[in-house]
C-alpha cells in the first residue's frame, strides 16, 4: 500500500519536446513584450523624474525662502513656485525681442558669411579636406538622424515641457501622496527599506541640484563677461543659455557655444574662432575646476559613468535622455547602496 502511494507522488507527466519548444519560445516572448514595453514607456519615466527634479528645485528654495524671510513653510512653498515663473517670465520679456531680432538678422547674414568662410577654406589644404569631411552626403544624414533622434520627444516639444511643469507642481504640494501611494505597492517587510532608500534619493537629487545650479551660475558670469568684453550682441543672453545648458553636464556647452559662434559669423570669421576659443577655456575651467570642487562637497559621481549614461540615454530617449542621465545615475548609486552594498557590508 506504501509503496503505491509512493508510486502515486512520484509519478509525474514529463513534458514533450514540443510543449517544451513552447514554453521556452512563451518565456522569451514574454521577456522581449516586456523590454519593449519598458522601452515604449521609459520616456514616460523620464518626464516623471523631470517633474520630481522640478518639484525638488522648488522645496530648496522655498526651504532658502523659509529661512531668510522666516515665513510659514506653506506660504514660502507658494512663494517660490511663484518667484520662480516671475523670474523667467522677466527674463523671457527682457531677452525675447532682441533674440528674436538677431535670429532675424542671422537668417538675413548667415549665407554669405559662410559662403565666405567656405572660400578661405578652400584656399587652403587642410581647409581643403575639412570641407570634403564635412560636406559629404553621409555626413549630413548622420547629423540629420542624430539631430532627429535628439529632439525626439514623447508627446512633442510643447506637450513634454506642459506635462513637466504640472507633474513637478502636483508633486510639489501634495508629495506625500504619490510617495505613500508608491509604498503601499511595497510588501510590509520591504517598507522600511524603500523609504529609507526614497529619503536618501531626495537627499542626495537635492544637493546635484544645488551643485548643478551653482555651477550653471558660475557658467553664466564668467561667459557673460568674456563676451561683454569681445563686444558680443546679446551677450547676455547667450551666457544665460551657457547657463541653462550647463545642466548637461560635458554635452551641454558645446550645444551652446553653437548660437555664439552663429552670432559671431554674422560679425566675422575672426570673431567667431575668438568666441570659440572662449567658450572652449571655459568648459575647461567647467569640467577641471569648477564641477569637481562643487561635486566633492556636495555629490560625488564618476565622470566616466556620466558619458556613458548619457551616450546611451540620448541613443534610447533622444534629448531627455541625455539632459536626465546624471540624476539617473545618482538614483541607480543611492539604490544599489541602499539595497545591495549596505547588505553585503553589513551596515545599517
Amino acid at each position: 500500500m506504501q509503496d503505491d502511494t509512493y508510486q502515486g507522488n512520484k509519478t509525474q507527466r514529463t513534458l514533450t519536446f514540443q510543449e517544451k519548444v513552447w514554453m521556452v519560445c512563451s518565456i522569451v516572448a514574454l521577456f522581449v513584450a516586456l523590454l519593449w514595453f519598458f522601452k515604449v514607456t521609459f520616456s514616460v519615466f523620464l518626464l516623471i523624474l523631470a517633474g520630481a527634479l522640478i518639484a525638488l528645485f522648488f522645496h530648496g528654495f522655498s526651504q532658502l525662502i523659509h529661512r531668510k524671510l522666516h515665513v510659514p513653510p506653506k506660504i514660502s512653498l507658494l512663494v517660490s513656485v511663484i518667484l520662480t515663473f516671475v523670474i523667467i517670465g522677466l527674463v523671457l520679456w527682457f531677452t525675447g525681442a532682441r533674440i528674436q531680432q538677431q535670429v532675424t538678422e542671422l537668417t538675413k547674414t548667415l549665407p554669405l558669411t559662410v559662403n565666405n568662410a567656405k572660400a578661405k577654406l578652400e584656399t587652403t589644404s587642410l581647409g581643403q579636406k575639412v570641407l570634403e569631411k564635412t560636406s559629404s552626403q553621409e555626413v549630413s544624414d548622420k547629423g540629420y538622424s542624430f539631430g532627429s533622434s535628439f529632439f525626439n520627444s514623447t508627446f512633442g516639444a510643447f506637450g513634454d515641457i506642459y506635462v513637466v511643469l504640472f507633474l513637478g507642481i502636483f508633486f510639489t504640494f501634495a508629495p506625500k501622496t504619490y510617495i505613500n501611494g508608491f509604498l503601499s505597492l511595497i510588501p510590509a517587510n520591504g517598507k522600511f527599506l524603500a523609504k529609507c532608500t526614497i529619503d536618501r534619493i531626495g537627499y542626495t537629487l537635492t544637493k546635484w541640484l544645488k551643485g548643478q545650479i551653482f555651477a550653471m551660475l558660475i557658467i553664466f558670469t564668467l561667459t557673460g563677461i568674456g563676451l561683454t568684453i569681445m563686444g558680443m550682441p546679446m551677450a547676455i543672453a547667450l551666457a544665460l543659455i551657457a547657463g541653462l545648458l550647463n545642466f548637461i553636464p560635458n554635452f551641454g556647452p558645446l550645444i551652446a557655444m553653437v548660437p555664439a559662434i552663429l552670432i559671431a559669423l554674422t560679425i566675422s570669421v575672426n570673431k567667431a574662432i575668438v568666441v570659440a576659443i572662449l567658450y572652449i577655456v571655459v568648459q575647461i575651467l567647467e569640467s577641471n575646476i569648477i564641477t569637481p570642487n562643487i561635486q566633492k562637497k556636495l555629490i560625488n559621481i564618476p565622470p566616466a559613468l556620466t558619458i556613458l549614461a548619457q551616450l546611451f540615454m540620448g541613443i534610447l530617449t533622444g534629448g531627455w535622455g541625455l539632459v536626465l542621465a546624471t540624476p539617473l545615475v545618482a538614483i541607480l548609486m543611492v539604490v544599489v547602496q541602499e539595497t545591495y552594498v549596505k547588505r553585503i557590508n553589513n551596515v545599517g
